[in-house]
């Protein structure tokens, strides 16, 4: 699998949020272990401190735990952590814009709703 890397943010923060992803989506579950950093690193061409700095914040956040001499492991309870620390997020930083924008456009409730059913506005 390639990635493409967005200039607009440092590497090890787009990687921790390709991991919180994963955690969100299910693709890793409690108890899982995260790939190696040398394992990461190498896939990814990245330079291992720089998978250790993501890592190191997903620890810093108990999203995960440092087994020694195993690795990684995401902890219990972190994607109910992580919904609702995403939840609180969306509803203070990117709900008002959008709300504005609703607004802004005239749009109803009821062709919101048709718009969500049909999977967006076509």
């Amino acid at each position: 699998m390639v990635i493409a890397w967005s200039d607009n943010a440092p590497i090890y923060r787009q990687l921790k949020e390709r991991v919180v992803g994963m955690m969100l989506d299910g693709m890793l579950k409690p108890g899982d272990a995260l790939p190696s950093v040398r394992q990461i690193a190498a896939e990814y061409q990245l330079n291992p401190i720089t998978v250790s700095r993501a890592y190191q914040e997903l620890a810093d956040e108990a999203l995960v735990e440092k087994r020694r001499g195993l690795g990684m492991y995401m902890t219990d309870g972190a994607r109910d952590k992580l919904l609702a620390s995403e939840r609180e997020r969306f509803l203070k930083e990117e709900w008002p814009a959008m709300v504005e924008r609703i607004r802004r456009l005239g749009l109803g409730i009821e062709q919101l709703l048709k718009a969500a059913d049909q999977g967006g506005a076509r």
